[in-house]
Order: C-alpha cells, then sequence, then structure tokens
C-alpha cells in the first residue's frame, strides 16, 4: 500500500495469471480449505475496495507458486518460489465475488493470419500461434467511444448476456485489409473501424478476400429467413 502516491500493489499469483489477467482476490479465500478464517482476506477486501471506491491505483507483480509445503492431503500452503519485482499497473475487474486485475486491451485481439510475415503493417507482426498485427489501441479505444461495444453485424452485446464479466468486451475491425495497404497508414477510428463480436470476426475473415461487413449482413439475413 502506498498512500502518499494512493496506489495499491498486489502480488498476482502465476497460478492465478491468464494472459495479463490474475485473479487477485476471490471470496472463497476468505477461509482455508481446513476452515480456519484466513487473517489476510480483510485486509485485502480493504485494499480492493479503495480502488473501487477510493480512486486508487491498481498496480501488480509477478508471483511464482512453489509446492513444496504440502499437508498429509497433498494440499500447499501457497507459499512463495520468487517473486519478480515489476509494477504494471492494471485496471480491478469484479465478477459476482472475484476481483481480477487486467489490462483494458486483453483479450479484444484476434490473431488474424498474415500473408506476408515479413511486412509490417501499423506497428510490428509477432507471433503467437499464427502471426497477428499489433493494433493502434488508441483508435481502437476511439472507434468504441463512437460506436459502443454492440457487434455491428449480428447486434450481440456481451454485457448484456454475460454481465460485468462482459463489460467493455469487444473486437475492432479494420474494413481495409492491413495486408492489402502493404504499409503504415494513418488509422481513422470512426471510417476505418467497425466493432464486431468474435464470431462475425472470424467469419469476415474466414475468406480470401474477407467478407465486407454488408455482404456478412446479407448472409446472416439470409440465414435467418432460411
Amino acid at each position: 500500500m502506498n498512500h502518499a502516491d494512493r496506489i495499491v500493489i498486489f502480488g498476482a499469483w502465476d497460478t492465478s495469471t491468464e494472459g495479463d489477467t490474475s485473479l487477485i482476490l476471490d471470496q472463497k479465500w476468505e477461509r482455508a480449505a481446513s476452515g480456519r478464517k484466513n487473517s489476510g482476506f480483510a485486509e485485502a477486501l480493504e485494499y480492493v475496495q479503495m480502488v473501487e471506491n477510493e480512486g486508487y491505483r491498481l498496480q501488480t507483480f509477478p508471483m511464482i507458486y512453489s509446492e513444496r509445503k504440502k499437508d498429509e492431503q497433498g494440499r500447499s500452503s501457497g507459499a512463495i518460489q520468487e517473486f519478480i519485482p515489476q509494477l504494471t499497473e492494471k485496471k480491478l475487474r469484479r465478477v459476482g465475488g472475484m476481483w481480477y486485475a487486467s489490462s483494458e486491451t486483453l483479450s479484444n485481439s484476434i490473431p488474424e493470419e498474415i500473408a506476408e510475415p515479413n511486412r509490417f503493417f501499423e506497428g510490428a507482426a509477432k507471433s503467437i500461434y499464427v502471426n497477428a498485427y499489433e493494433r493502434n489501441a488508441n483508435a481502437r479505444t476511439a472507434c468504441i467511444r463512437h460506436y459502443g461495444t454492440r457487434c455491428f453485424v449480428c447486434g450481440f452485446d456481451f454485457e448484456a448476456t454475460y454481465g460485468p464479466i462482459g463489460s467493455d468486451f469487444i473486437h475492432v475491425h479494420h474494413l481495409l485489409s492491413l495486408a492489402k495497404i502493404g504499409r503504415e497508414y494513418e488509422v481513422d477510428p470512426i471510417n476505418d473501424l467497425r466493432p464486431v463480436c468474435p464470431n462475425c470476426h472470424a467469419i469476415i475473415h474466414r475468406t480470401q478476400p474477407a467478407l465486407e461487413i454488408e455482404q456478412l449482413k446479407e448472409h446472416l439475413a439470409r440465414a435467418k429467413d432460411a
């Protein structure tokens, strides 16, 4: 806790981290498996409430879980094997009785195959399982601010369907394929980008060349009428 700078710092266990999102507090952690009350839970809850209600910033650092200490049932006591002294600014996301530290751009990316992976567009190409373009986060934010997070093709709204865990989740589609441009260009978030759900985004890119949004809307309409 850094009261001077109004920062709350949590350790992020590697076993509770996926990508850039870490589960930092769970209501289930209030008591140990033995039923004994965890003394640190109330303090941790107080800290996350400072982020939620008092405008404190949230930062995390990675912690590596150790399984060296186990009881007779093979349960570990949560000992730290090591930690990495590197702080990362995060956003606090609450889903029911669980609190997550996450990056705003996490899980909104979609890996799109690059026909010519040695060329670079709007940033650098990088390998995940397929090559993916780095996208301009500011352009994405501006697109969503203008159009919202409802899919431009099918109208799907993640928050309306899944509740808080779906808040702010949507993919952003480039109307003009980056692979066709062949160079960096200045993205116009309103004219060049549209919010689409992952299903529609995947279908758009299922063909070469990619479908246009109006074409996919026609396919969707015909499928509903069939």
